[in-house]
């Protein structure tokens, strides 16, 4: 329950305080007088934007603080306990916003955050303005509407994980699925052009292999000549050098029989004979391996110029080429990885489909049902508030698959963030007129009924313990308005109300009234705010709420006969 509001320094208000009771308050008082600006004061302190503007000329912040009394086991109070603050007394929220536009959040005196401040707050109070009313003429809120009295908005947000967790896989496969095609186009080319060095069969560093062989083969004839002279030389020719050293080895082993060095000399020359016949036999086989074919020549050339060709082509060198050979090779591995992620994507959105669809199902029977107690409940409501000939329905629609991306049920129905259902408030405010969107036929007086009967319906579904009303008065008038005070008289049985209104038939019925005044003082305007705490005050307010300035004594007798009428 909303029990003390403290205002300082917001639009026209300077500085007041408002002490709330149970059962069902009315604010009252002349238009522009700061009535909404309240509301809006709670609405930033239940964790709406604040904006600059919203500081008091000539002020450098303003300064917003409420007390609600609260159960430990309700959301605030768990809320509370979570984030390890005391709520043992209660729940004070304080917010200071400056004219720079910064604003500061304060939950039991800790500094906090808007999201904990909306957290904590979320189903603390309802603020029902004309803000609400020209939303209620919006479709997208009619859904949420039901949702709040179905009890189903944990499975739709379950649902919308699920399509978060889909859409993203989807996408992501509509990706991977491009680069396939892509790489697939790609893919030919890269074959042809790793065949080409593949089919050249290059080793490594062979072309400074090739360019030696083709200096050999250049100089193939004179190296024949050169190393066969050699040979001629040394073993062949009659008095060839292994024929005298021979000799004189032979001469120093006579002689060495009596000289001791000779013979060493001998045995030195021996040696030196194996080694040349050694030489000589190792020039024989070079000999015999010197290509002297023409087309060898011509064969490295071809090579050379290959191997020249496929470097100038890939890069300038081998290294580069196999480089190359290797980038395209990954490239074309590429398609059969990108094919397993988008399997594995595939099996992903599989699962999580099956689950989509089944709680999206799901969802939309427990809509039904409820659309259809809603309905009910509402057209009951309706007999209350002067509409008993007007009908009320809830109807649901469903969007046909349309892409291939869409997450779509086995009959082929769409299911989004929200599931499968479209949900649509429909009137018929006389008999006989067909039921329509509420856009097309509700005027102001029927909105107002519509979201009391709405917020009467949903609070016996929801937890809130304070219920505001701005503009519930909004084009009625008369036997309505008596009706429309009597169930929010009704409604504070079980809730605190809190209501603005310009109706005396309504502000009658209130437990609390509270008269909120502007005066300009030096040129400066103060809104004030004075509870109405005895019966002569309340009969005065309702005068001036009957008959405006000029209280003369029949409005007088009327706003008290106003009051003797609610009390009964």
């Amino acid at each position: 329950m909303l029990s003390t509001l403290n205002i300082k320094n917001f639009a026209i208000i300077d500085d007041i305080q408002i002490i709330f009771k149970g059962g069902f308050s009315v604010l009252t008082g002349e238009t522009g007088a700061g009535k909404s600006i309240i509301l809006e004061a709670v609405n930033l302190l239940l964790g709406s934007r604040a904006s600059a503007d919203l500081v008091r000329s000539g002020c450098e912040s303003a300064e917003l603080e409420a007390f609600f009394e609260i159960d430990k086991n309700s959301h605030a109070g768990l809320m509370l306990k979570e984030q390890g603050i005391d709520n043992s007394d209660g729940l004070i929220i304080r917010r200071i916003i400056t004219s720079s536009g910064r604003s500061r959040v304060f939950i039991n005196s800790r500094q906090s955050t808007l999201e904990l401040l909306k957290l904590v707050t979320y189903n603390l109070a309802g603020i029902s303005s004309q803000h609400a009313h020209q939303g209620l003429l919006k479709e997208d809120n009619h859904l949420n509407i039901l949702d709040e009295f179905a009890g189903t908005i944990d499975l739709k947000n379950k649902v919308k994980a699920l399509y978060l967790k889909i859409l993203p896989l989807k996408n992501k496969i509509k990706e991977l699925t491009q680069a396939l095609e892509l790489q697939k186009k790609e893919q030919d080319f890269l074959q042809f052009q790793m065949d080409e060095i593949s089919e050249a069969a290059i080793l490594p560093n062979e072309d400074e292999i090739l360019e030696k062989k083709r200096n050999s083969l250049l100089n193939a004839s004179k190296t024949f000549e050169a190393v066969n002279a050699g040979i001629h030389e040394v073993h062949d020719k009659e008095g060839s050098i292994i024929e005298r050293l021979s000799f004189l080895r032979n001469t120093f082993e006579n002689i060495g029989v009596t000289e001791e060095k000779l013979e060493q000399t001998a045995r030195q020359l021996s040696s030196t004979l194996f080694e040349l016949q050694d030489i000589v036999q190792g020039l024989r086989d070079f000999s015999s391996g010197i290509d002297l074919d023409p087309t060898s020549l011509e064969q490295t050339d071809e090579r050379l110029d290959l191997i020249a060709r496929l470097k100038r082509k890939y890069g300038g060198s081998l290294e580069s080429l196999f480089a190359e050979y290797e980038s395209m090779d990954k490239k074309i591995s590429t398609v059969a990885e990108l094919k397993e992620q988008i399997k594995i994507h595939k099996n992903s959105i599989l699962k999580f489909e099956n689950q989509i669809k089944q709680k999206a199902q799901k969802l939309s029977k427990l809509r039904k049902i409820a659309g259809n107690k809603l309905s009910e409940l509402v057209r009951e409501e309706f007999n209350a508030l002067e509409m008993d000939k007007a009908q009320f329905e809830v109807a649901f629609d469903t969007q046909t698959t349309t892409d291939v991306k869409d997450i779509e049920t086995s009959d082929h129905k769409t299911i989004g963030p929200d599931g499968m259902d479209r949900v649509n408030f429909l009137l018929s405010p006389n008999p006989g007129e067909a039921l329509k969107p509420l856009v097309k036929i509700a005027s102001g007086g029927e909105l107002s009924r519509i979201v009391l009967a709405l917020k009467v319906v949903l609070s016996k579904s929801n937890s809130l313990e304070t219920l505001i009303f701005d503009e519930v008065d909004a084009g009625i008038g008369g036997a309505t308005s008596e009706k429309v005070g009597n169930k929010l008289k009704l409604l504070s049985q079980k809730h605190q109300v809190i209501c603005i209104t310009h109706l005396a038939q309504i502000a009658k019925y209130a437990a609390n009234q509270f008269r909120i005044s502007k005066e300009i003082i030096k040129n400066r305007t103060f809104t004030t705010i004075v509870p109405l705490d005895s019966h002569e005050k309340r009969v005065e307010e309702l005068a001036r709420m009957i008959g405006g300035k000029d209280i003369t004594n029949a409005t007088l007798n009327h706003a008290k006969e106003l009051l003797e009428q609610a009390v009964k």
